[in-house]
């Protein structure tokens, strides 16, 4: 049986188990005479996943592996799709076995494969049933890298199979690639031929739309009811920004203010390898929550280590926050390496400061220095000091 790996937090390895007793071909026969006589895609449940059929351990408390829901998405199509649970009952992922014929003109063959999403509707990975593979149209089985090929299509969200359809794609009756597929897609045929499995281009098509289908408005509204704080605090430590912008949606007020009991998780997200994200969450973040004086020296510390748009990101927030004397002078430390940009967002927040004496010492001791724009910058702060020290009155005099 292939199989990818698992990806990312929250979501524990599975596969599927026992096959129905469905006959592939007398499905195929039973919706044989579609229209187009190009292709009928029907999608039905087959079999139980391996690890939900023999219930043990936290089941006998009553903690449930594995919940069902019966999906309808129109008339002729619904389906079971599964959401399973750790062994403490928190949802992990959700996934479905698939059964659906793939056919070419007389021929159709069966596809069974297993697609897993997150908890958010956001395609993971697939595997297949145990003795199952994937053959292109002239039969022969998939190679390990086309395997690999399949997951990279099938984890494309904006892929060229967005907007269209199998008659777009495809010349009626074969698996070529249509003529014109290119002015319906806006790609060159060298980029659409980097995102199909030669030989499986009606496969790539078909799976990617069940991947990316309705299913992924579907999951959203069926995690509701476990939205707890549990489940934000996960979300926020998930490597998946998909996760982390769901928690971070739930964790801010109107006023961009947090909670206590979440202040650490929102650090690590600030501080996280996800630049975009990060952002977010400074950009969204109240300056009211670097009031806590440690928070004040991470800030600090962050500073540094976030991308430059993030810096200019924080910079403006700066004179909104009230600093201890001791973060001040990390700050009007930076002054002298700092450019232009971000020397001016420093200048407005000592300017918004009540600047001790060290304060003011401090940068006066920068007038000395050979450099003329630095010296602009702290006779600016130092001019409009509402408690100036006496030697700052004499030495701004000769200036």
């Amino acid at each position: 049986m292939y199989k990818l790996p698992p990806m990312g937090p929250l979501q524990a390895e599975g596969s599927a188990g026992k096959e129905s007793n469905l006959n592939p071909n007398q499905a195929m026969k039973r919706y044989w005479g579609f229209p187009s006589g190009l292709f009928v895609f029907m999608m039905m449940l087959w079999g139980q996943p391996a690890y939900s059929s023999t219930p043990s351990g936290p089941l006998d408390k009553g903690i449930p592996t594995i919940r069902e829901f019966q999906i309808t998405e129109n008339d002729t199509l619904s389906y079971t799709l599964k959401l399973a649970f750790d062994e403490s009952g928190r949802p992990q992922y959700f996934y479905r076995n698939i059964f659906t014929p793939v056919c070419y003109t007389n021929e159709c063959k069966p596809v069974y494969i297993n697609f897993y999403w997150d908890l958010l509707g956001n395609y993971q990975r697939f595997d297949l049933p145990k003795g199952k593979i994937l053959t292109k149209v002239d039969h022969d089985p998939f190679m390990e890298e086309d395997y690999q090929k399949l997951q990279e299509i099938l984890s494309k969200e904006n892929s060229i199979f967005i907007d269209l359809e199998m008659n777009d794609l495809i010349v009626e009756g074969t698996d070529d690639l249509s003529d014109s597929v290119d002015t319906k897609s806006g790609a060159t045929l060298k980029t659409i031929k980097n995102e199909i499995i030669d030989g499986a281009v009606y496969t790539c098509f078909t799976l990617w739309k069940i991947a990316h289908g309705k299913i992924a408005e579907v999951i959203p509204g069926l995690i509701h009811e476990y939205e707890d704080d549990m489940l934000i605090h996960e979300f926020l430590r998930s490597s998946n920004h998909h996760y982390q912008n769901w928690a971070l949606d739930r964790l801010f007020d109107s006023q961009g203010k947090v909670r206590d009991t979440f202040s650490e998780d929102l650090m690590g997200v600030m501080s996280g390898k996800n630049i975009f994200t990060a952002k977010q969450a400074w950009t969204r973040v109240n300056p009211s929550f670097f009031e806590n004086p440690n928070r004040q020296q991470w800030l600090v510390r962050s500073f540094d280590s976030v991308p430059y748009s993030t810096q200019l990101v924080i910079l403006d927030k700066l004179p909104k926050i009230r600093f201890q004397d001791g973060v001040l002078a990390r700050w009007i430390d930076r002054l002298p390496s700092s450019n232009r940009e971000q020397r001016e967002g420093l200048v407005e927040m000592l300017k918004a400061q009540d600047l001790s004496s060290r304060s003011q010492q401090q940068l006066l001791a920068f007038l000395d220095r050979n450099d003329a724009a630095l010296t602009q910058s702290c006779l600016a702060v130092l001019e409009q000091v509402e408690h100036p020290d006496p030697r700052i009155i004499q030495k701004l005099k000769e200036y």
